[in-house]
């Protein structure tokens, strides 16, 4: 597994879309409904962009994620892509992606080279997300935003496109079972839209969809 490998299988997804809006059916996108039918997220829906960043290290790719601060108003403390709203200035989800990332983890946009998108990803929480993917070159320096982010770490790929670390659990939200996908990784519990998006991402890469 190398970079060239990683976009030889996204080729045919290089085109990334010019805006993130809502899907007519759930079912024709990816989700926090995957493992929980009859799960409609809250409206009104927002648009949203993230990096899936693919740091192409010396004999393998890691992807870079974050650890959210504890104090936000969505998705505290859990580890996510850099990314955000899709704000009216910005040129699309690719340019929300590249800019999110620079103001909350500090890596340039010069450091990144885009390479295709995962699947639309809705979250219940009233997110419809287009994941984008980008090839980080080293080196850069990385400098958090105190405000969001706790915690910047690597993960290699090869890990996450193991399928024995894919984990289904369940847990109760608000008194409602809720389902969903995990990987923990050493002591960071990567969950939720996070795994699912990566999950997707296992997916594409391995020929599942």
């Amino acid at each position: 597994m190398d970079r060239v490998w990683v976009e030889d299988r996204l080729r045919d997804r290089r085109v990334i879309p010019a805006a993130a809006t809502p899907p007519d059916d759930l079912a024709s996108s990816r989700g926090d409904h995957d493992l929980n039918a009859g799960m409609d997220p809250l409206p009104p829906l927002k648009p949203a962009a993230v990096l899936v960043p693919l740091v192409d290290r010396p004999g393998q790719i890691n992807v870079l994620l974050t650890q959210r601060t504890a104090h936000l108003a969505h998705h505290a403390g859990q580890v996510s892509f850099p990314g955000g709203h899709i704000e009216p200035d910005d040129g699309g989800p690719a340019d929300t992606a590249l800019r999110e990332t620079e103001e909350e983890v500090g890596i340039g946009r010069r450091h990144v080279r885009l390479i295709g998108h995962l699947d639309t990803y809705v979250t219940r929480t009233g997110f419809v997300i287009i994941p984008v993917v980008g090839i980080v070159t080293p080196p850069f320096m990385v400098r958090p935003d105190p405000h969001e982010v706790a915690e910047v770490f690597e993960v290699p790929l090869a890990f996450l496109l193991d399928s024995s670390n894919h984990h289904r659990c369940t847990a109760s939200f608000e008194g409602v079972e809720r389902h969903f996908y995990a990987m923990p990784y050493g002591r960071h519990f990567i969950w939720g839209a996070t795994a699912g998006m990566l999950v997707n991402f296992y997916d594409i890469l391995i020929g599942r969809r």
